[in-house]
């Protein structure tokens, strides 16, 4: 029996369908007693430093769980838990850490670094480790803005480290604890791997292990760029939750909304194709639904069992009433669908309303979806979709927008551009262009930028690039490069000719144009690095 230390913040459910997708069986923590006498101890970090540390203090949890760790009984911790051993951390400045390591957990400082940093990177190992067993090199999933740098780690806990602008600690093991920075439930098979090799409960010392630093293969490891495949949901005239496209954002085709498939097969399918991501948009509001009824909720819950990569969510993460008169707020919202099995969210056209009141007065409330969510699960949580078209202008002046010279002129000759960003679906424009947005919500604690292009969807033509470059220079966040991929060689050109972290595409996936495998073997060969 495997017990999971669920103290009720984030998406556990990954790290319990992993366990049961393993074969095992698992429980929760009820009481602080259970920490001390489980058989082997899943601590998953999920959520900013502060919430865990004060959500473990709230339910009693510190205590047991440091003398747990002292009495050397098997424990793995996830993500935020291996920042927690330490201290205390810069993300939650006063709060303290269970101290199990000195010194301070500490933000990424390099400038030319996108953070958080988010996707596949590599591990170098430093000592020999049960739980490596089988490990062939593989990427594993990473998404944090803080990190543990070599300098705080005493060398009989170091185990992994990771490049990311400079070489950080991504794994500490001293005895039967270990702990980790990247995602192990969120890796695939070589996270399900590493997972499974904890669970089996094996300290063979016998079992062969090459690290890197034996082998002499010890490298730099590298971020790989990723391929996401998106879903929009929505419901059809019958009823029933379907995959659908749009053509410029119109999903009916002869009066019928198009059917592309069921949401949760298809998502399996990507997963078991190479997609690095799956990202979720409901484009229907579900209004008339109570709550715990939504149909997303159960699209997380069903696809989260058999899909070990990120999962995102976005559409109707705003403040709302239910069927049943009940009143939630975004982060209400938000939590539901973070216990269904997602790891961010993504917010559209209520991240338009935010940006243009914060630019109004350049102040933080703390009440936006925005703020709420990021303090409680982190930046890395909350993923921004931009959807911006173009407004052609003879000359800069002309517009009070952040513009650019464009190599592809307007219908009247127009040298200029910018990019009004627009709302309901792309129905209503704002006067609001992208880079305002995208930096706008950075300053409130965005951790990604979507970048959708109304221009160039479903057109096949391409990714925009312009676009893409004028987002990416005005934020420091990572950026996913959306609409208009229609072949392989649009995915090698995007990450050639931009420095967009990801991209995604939708209808060419869903009908089969393009497989994942055909986009992924492309960039493979152009040199381009993927997991």
């Amino acid at each position: 029996m495997i017990t999971l230390l669920d103290y009720g913040a984030g998406n556990v459910r990954s790290v319990r369908n992993a366990i049961r997708k393993l074969g095992y069986s698992v429980q929760d923590v009820q009481n602080p007693a259970d920490i001390l006498n489980a058989e082997r101890l899943i601590f998953p970090g999920v959520g900013s430093y502060g919430s865990v540390m004060n959500r473990l203090r709230r339910d009693g949890f510190v205590e047991p769980l440091i003398e747990r760790i002292h009495s050397d009984k098997p424990v793995l911790g996830i993500c935020v838990a291996l920042q927690a051993l330490f201290e205390g951390s810069e993300e939650s400045p006063g709060v303290a850490g269970l101290s199990i390591l000195k010194g301070q957990v500490r933000r990424f400082t390099e400038s030319s670094l996108s953070v958080p940093q988010i996707g596949w990177n590599g591990v170098n190992l430093h000592k020999p480790s049960p739980l490596f067993s089988g490990y062939n090199g593989e990427k594993l999933y990473f998404v944090h803005s803080y990190r543990a740098t070599l300098e705080e780690v005493d060398k009989e806990w170091l185990l992994t480290t990771t490049n990311y602008g400079e070489e950080f600690v991504s794994g500490v093991q001293k005895g039967n604890i270990t702990a980790f920075q990247f995602h192990p439930e969120k890796s695939g098979a070589a996270g399900l791997n590493i997972l499974g090799n904890y669970l089996q409960a094996t300290n063979d010392e016998s079992v062969t292990v090459i690290t890197g630093r034996e082998s002499g293969t010890h490298r730099e490891t590298r971020m790989a760029k990723r391929v996401i495949a998106c879903l929009d949901v929505r419901s059809n005239d019958n009823g029933d939750l379907v995959v659908t496209k749009g053509d410029q954002y119109d999903v009916r085709d002869r009066g019928e909304v198009r059917n592309l498939g069921k949401p949760v097969e298809l998502a399996r399918r990507y997963y078991e194709e190479g997609a690095d991501e799956i990202t979720f948009l409901n484009i229907t509001g579900f209004r008339d639904f109570p709550m715990e009824d939504q149909p997303m909720l159960e699209v997380l819950q069903r696809t989260s069992e058999n899909v070990f990569v990120p999962l995102t969510i976005g559409g109707g993460i705003r403040e709302f009433t239910d069927s049943n008169g009940r009143e939630y707020t975004s982060l209400d919202v938000a939590s539901e669908y973070f216990r269904s099995g997602a790891d961010k969210i993504s917010i559209g056209s209520d991240a338009c309303y935010t940006a243009e009141e914060y630019m109004k007065t350049g102040k933080k409330t703390g009440k936006s979806s925005i703020e709420q969510i990021s303090f409680v699960y982190g930046a890395q949580a909350v993923v921004i979709s931009v959807d911006p078209r173009r407004v052609y202008v003879n000359k800069p002046e002309d517009t009070d927008h952040n513009t650019i010279k464009t190599a592809f002129p307007g219908p009247d000759g127009e040298e200029y551009c910018w990019y009004q960003c627009t709302v309901k679906g792309g129905r209503e424009g704002r006067d609001l262009d992208a880079v305002q947005l995208a930096a706008s919500c950075e300053a409130l604690g965005a951790g990604e930028i979507l970048l959708n292009c109304i221009d160039k969807d479903g057109t096949n033509s391409g990714f925009d690039f312009e676009l893409i470059n004028h987002v990416k220079s005005a934020v420091t966040i990572p950026v996913i490069a959306s609409s208009g991929a229609g072949s392989a060689a649009h995915f090698v050109d995007v990450f050639k000719e931009t420095n967009a972290e990801a991209a995604l595409a939708a209808g060419i996936f869903h009908r089969k144009e393009v497989p994942i495998s055909e986009v992924k073997t492309a960039l493979r060969e152009s040199g381009v690095e993927i997991r």
